[in-house]
């Protein structure tokens, strides 16, 4: 091939658009606020949906929807005029042939589509938190993704912040000394939901592993906003990840407590909170910036990201083990919380390896 057959080949690949799906039309999918509504949260609050991610996107077309909900379906069509939606998504994306797909579905269906995705051909796919409800499932959409050179992202958004990543790179440059301890707090518990987040942040700032986990879960029966079929109750506990670097977790289900996150270190600290990250050192000049980012939402990012790495034919920024190893965190919490809290190693082995933690 000549320098210019190179140089067409790459200019045709640069500008060329990528066709798109999003599977689960709901609240974070289509953006769609009546579904919302059903679990008392509101899509403007939400940092990026799947929808507007890919709409946004001048290298992405978005084309298709399904959902199993026809008012979704039909809001979706009113809200981007993209016709035909789709019942089944195993018809859509057999007819669409799609590079992208976001799978915004509640998370026991995670596996299931992501391994069919693939399998089909879809080059990128953008699944929703938690990875999967067992670990054995997690472990197949990786193993389906590498068998078909598919690039899978799972949306753990503090990775996508300009925010996190700034302040991971303070860390690692030593901006509050040597790490000496963390506690993450939130209210309203559901380990399975939130403790992804917290989890997959705490390991992404500090760069290190969980190691064991001590859980006691809240037994309190708290129903789940997305209905009585789930069962993901929030706890108290202990990490302990590389080092002896020891993390507390403050999450009961009826817990009314701030939403604060603290790494401690012997110059200084780090606050993540409602008023966004602020780096205290000991010796005094705090220094605050916003959690979100200004210019565009993190699922913005993950988009532009996951259409660089098409075009680059490169991996991408975050290996998808990494939300394993963040969900197998949470699952070892119930299972520490079977021994009566006593620690519990990671990796899990046994049957350990096999208990369901049924999020949404």
């Amino acid at each position: 091939m000549n320098d210019s057959e190179l140089s067409s080949r790459t200019y045709f690949t640069l500008m060329s658009r990528y066709r798109a799906g999003i599977i689960g039309l709901g609240y974070i999918g289509g953006a769609d606020q009546v579904s919302g509504d059903a679990i008392g949260q509101q899509v403007i609050d939400l940092d990026g949906t799947h929808l507007h991610a890919l709409a946004r996107n001048d290298r992405v077309e978005l084309v298709a929807g399904s959902s199993r909900d026809e008012g979704r379906r039909i809001r979706f069509t009113e809200s981007t005029g993209i016709q035909p939606t789709y019942a089944d998504w195993r018809e859509m994306i057999e007819k669409e042939k799609l590079d992208i797909v976001s799978v915004a579905t509640y998370a026991p269906f995670h596996a299931e589509i992501t391994v069919a995705c693939a399998e089909q051909g879809t080059r990128a796919i953008y699944c929703e938190k938690p990875i999967a409800t067992t670990l054995p499932d997690a472990e197949r959409m990786v193993q389906a993704c590498d068998d078909a050179d598919a690039i899978l992202v799972i949306n753990h958004n503090r990775r996508f912040m300009h925010s996190h990543r700034r302040l991971r790179a303070l860390i690692a440059d030593g901006a509050i000394g040597e790490l000496t301890s963390c506690t993450l707090q939130w209210g309203a518990g559901r380990l399975g939901n939130v403790a992804t987040h917290q989890f997959d942040a705490l390991r992404m700032l500090t760069g290190r592993e969980v190691e064991a986990v001590s859980g006691t879960l809240d037994s309190a029966g708290k129903p789940d906003c997305r209905g009585p079929q789930f069962n993901d109750p929030g706890g108290w506990g202990v990490l302990r990840l590389e080092g002896g670097l020891m993390c507390t977790v403050d999450a009961g289900d009826y817990s009314v407590a701030p939403f604060s996150n603290v790494i401690n270190g012997t110059e200084g600290r780090v606050v993540i909170d409602g008023e966004g990250i602020r780096l205290e050192p000991w010796e005094g000049g705090t220094e605050q910036w916003p959690m979100r980012n200004e210019e565009c939402s993190s699922m913005d990012v993950a988009v532009s990201e996951i259409v660089k790495s098409l075009d680059d034919d490169t991996p991408f920024s975050t290996p998808p083990a990494e939300a394993v190893r963040t969900f197998e965190a949470i699952v070892g919490f119930h299972a520490s919380h079977r021994r009566n809290a006593s620690w519990t190693d990671l990796p899990l082995a046994g049957e350990d390896r096999n208990i369901e933690v049924l999020s949404g």
